[in-house]
């Protein structure tokens, strides 16, 4: 799990004009993530959803201990530091409902159902964070949300415990994107991360203390490895960003449901189901239009450096 889509854009540089080397490294960011749904599925509810959670995190942990200086460096006010603990909180509760969902339905469909979150950061940035929400983006959020009832289709199948938890998971962790938009023009990213990485593990540890499994060393080597590649997906999710613009990597990202669909097939005999494929475009679609949209309407307010040098 990690930022994806809009949220992502939200919090990296601005893109280069290498379209290639973006495309290139969201691919791999696509096969990391489903890397780790795959993992994720193979242990399956061997261990309980929150101890699997957890184990992430603390091994998460140790792939940030190179930057563990700038933590010890940076002053957080009291402020910051509860709306660190909001984000870990929801943040929390998002990972537990993905990881519950990860053992129960398709890795296609949790796939598709998790491109969901963008979504709720638009609404959301336009309800809290006083951002206006122009028609265009009215009929984009109205078109993801088509995709989802297309994949979920109330009435014509039986929705289980693991959709709705995906719908949770969605919703929780577009709350923690907009919170680390909130704070993401005060504190480094490095900053960013850790808090996030320690607070989850703290908001973790005692559901998982309440149904903790003893694990087996193969367990624990699959979270360990699933933890790292959560965290290599996270940088070069980075690197495709600050590589091309987002209407270039942002369309790559819907391979990820076609791998996922393939690893699921493969790996889990889940048959490709048309009606995802079909769901998760229209997602895909209105979260590329309203993340093309940001960036064009930042490029628009921001001074070309032509006009700052004539300014001088």
């Amino acid at each position: 799990m990690g930022y994806r889509g809009v949220a992502g854009v939200l919090l990296t540089a601005p893109p280069q004009d290498r379209p290639l080397a973006g495309i290139l490294w969201m691919l791999a960011t696509g096969i990391l993530f489903v890397g780790v749904n795959a993992i994720v599925k193979h242990v399956g509810s061997e261990l309980p959803a929150t101890q699997s959670a957890f184990l992430r995190f603390v091994f998460g942990l140790v792939f940030l201990l190179p930057t563990i200086g700038v933590l010890f460096r940076t002053r957080i006010d009291r402020g910051s530091l509860r709306l660190f603990g909001i984000r870990g909180a929801v943040h929390t509760v998002a990972v537990i409902l993905w990881f519950f969902s990860m053992a129960r339905i398709p890795m296609a469909e949790v796939t598709a159902m998790n491109y969901l979150a963008p979504v709720y950061v638009t609404v959301g940035a336009a309800l809290f964070l006083g951002e206006r929400l122009a028609m265009r983006r009215i009929l984009a959020v109205g078109v993801a949300i088509l995709g989802v009832l297309i994949i979920l289709r109330p009435g014509f199948r039986e929705i289980e415990a693991g959709h709705i938890a995906m719908l949770g998971t969605a919703f929780f962790m577009g709350c923690s994107y907009l919170i680390g938009k909130r704070v993401s023009g005060a504190f480094d990213p490095a900053i960013i991360v850790w808090m996030l990485s320690i607070t989850v593990t703290l908001g973790l540890l005692p559901f998982a203390i309440a149904v903790w499994v003893p694990p087996t060393w193969e367990q624990v080597g699959w979270m360990f490895l699933v933890a790292g590649f959560a965290t290599a997906a996270h940088y070069t999710m980075t690197l495709a960003f600050q590589a091309a613009p987002v209407n270039v990597t942002q369309p790559v990202t819907f391979l990820q449901l076609v791998w996922a669909s393939l690893v699921g097939w493969l790996l889990f005999n889940e048959l490709p189901d048309i009606w995802v494929f079909v769901g998760g475009a229209l997602i895909i679609a209105a979260i590329s239009y309203i993340a093309i949209r940001e960036a064009q309407l930042r490029r628009s307010v921001t001074p070309q450096p032509e006009a700052t040098k004539a300014g001088h």
